[in-house]
């Protein structure tokens, strides 16, 4: 009985994971907005891949956590 409980919870929380997956660019259009929002204006947004992020700042996760987008400020 608690794991046909258990898979009934988790088969209704799987869309909402399904739900979370953004677009790369998507994400980073809003997190610009956010940046623009508070002042700053040299700065530069980059959509790289998860070994690439080296010393960068990560601000975002996307496609799935497949990719990251990078914060550099300038």
């Amino acid at each position: 009985m608690k794991r046909l409980s258990l898979f009934v919870a988790l088969s209704l929380a799987l869309p909402t994971v399904w739900a979370q997956v953004k677009p790369c660019e998507e994400l980073k259009s809003e997190i610009a907005a956010k940046i623009d929002a508070n002042g700053v204006k040299k700065y530069t947004l980059e959509i790289v891949a998860n070994d690439q992020v080296g010393e960068r700042k990560v601000v975002g996760s996307c496609e799935g956590g497949t990719k990251k987008i990078v914060y550099v400020r300038q």
